[in-house]
C-alpha cells in the first residue's frame, strides 16, 4: 500500500512538472471574496509556482485570455456577468488551449450536459465537492483532460436512471428522429419511409412527448446524448 501511495504520489508531481512548461497562469474568475480565497489558498498550496490573474467581469477575462491563450480558467459561471451559456462557451470556443473548471454552487441538468457535449476541455464541480477534488481537478485540467466532480456525476446518474424510467421509442420513432436530425421535413420523411404526412407528424408529435422535449433542436440533442445519432455526424 505504501509502496503504490509512494507511486502515485511520484506520478502527480510528474505531472505537475510538466505542465508547469506549458500553461503557467490560472485566471480566477470569481466575484464571490470567501470563495475566491478559499480556491486560491488551495491553488497556492498545490501548485506554489504558478501565477494568478483575477477577472471580475467577462471582458476582463477575454482581455485575460487573449495575454494568456493557454491559461486555466476557474470560473463561477452563476455569480459572472454572463448573459447565456453560449456566451460563455463562444468565449471558451476562441480560445481552444484553454481549460475550463466551472465551479458552482448549482447547475441544472440541461446546462450540466450541454457543456460535457460542447467542450472537452471544460471540468465542472460544485462547491459542495471536496478540496481534494478541487485539487485534482486542477491537476487533471492542467494535464488538458476533464474532471467532474462527485457530485456532478451523481446528478448525472440521477437524471440517467429517470430517462430509463421514461417511456422508450419505437423502432418506427427513432428512425424518424434520426431523419429529423437529418434536417428532413415531415413531407421528406413521409415519402421515404412510404407513410402518410399526418401519420409522420403523430410520430412526431409522440416522439416530443416521449422524450420531453419542445423544438427539433432539444429533439436532436436527446438523439445524441442517448446515442440514436452519431455526435460526429451531429455536433451541437
Amino acid at each position: 500500500m505504501q509502496l503504490r501511495n509512494s507511486t502515485n504520489m511520484v506520478f502527480r508531481s510528474l505531472i505537475i512538472v510538466i505542465t508547469f512548461a506549458v500553461m503557467k497562469t490560472i485566471i480566477l474568475a470569481d466575484n464571490q471574496d470567501i470563495t475566491r480565497i478559499g480556491i486560491e489558498a488551495l491553488i497556492i498550496a498545490s501548485l506554489p509556482c504558478l501565477s494568478i490573474e483575477r477577472a471580475s467581469y467577462s471582458e476582463q477575462l477575454k482581455r485575460l485570455l487573449r495575454l494568456y491563450p493557454d491559461a486555466v480558467v476557474i470560473l463561477d459561471y452563476t455569480l459572472f456577468d454572463f448573459e447565456s451559456p453560449s456566451q460563455m462557451l463562444n468565449l471558451k470556443t476562441s480560445v481552444p488551449n484553454s481549460s475550463w473548471i466551472l465551479f458552482s454552487g448549482e447547475l441544472s441538468i440541461g446546462f450540466l450536459r450541454n457543456i460535457l457535449l460542447s467542450d472537452s476541455l471544460i471540468s465542472i464541480l460544485m462547491k459542495s465537492d471536496t478540496g481534494e477534488e478541487i485539487q485534482e481537478a486542477l491537476t487533471v485540467a492542467f494535464s488538458g483532460n476533464r474532471f467532474t466532480g462527485k457530485s456532478v456525476n451523481r446528478i448525472l446518474e440521477e437524471e440517467n436512471i429517470q430517462d430509463e424510467k421514461r417511456e422508450k421509442l419505437t423502432a418506427s420513432e427513432k428512425s424518424i428522429l434520426r431523419q429529423i436530425a437529418a434536417s428532413k421535413s415531415t413531407k421528406e420523411i413521409a415519402y421515404e419511409m412510404n407513410l402518410s404526412f399526418h401519420t409522420v407528424n403523430t410520430h412526431r408529435r409522440n416522439i416530443f412527448r416521449k422524450i420531453k422535449v419542445n423544438n427539433v433542436h432539444e429533439a436532436i440533442r436527446y438523439a445524441v446524448r442517448s446515442g440514436i445519432v452519431d455526435l460526429a455526424d451531429y455536433y451541437i
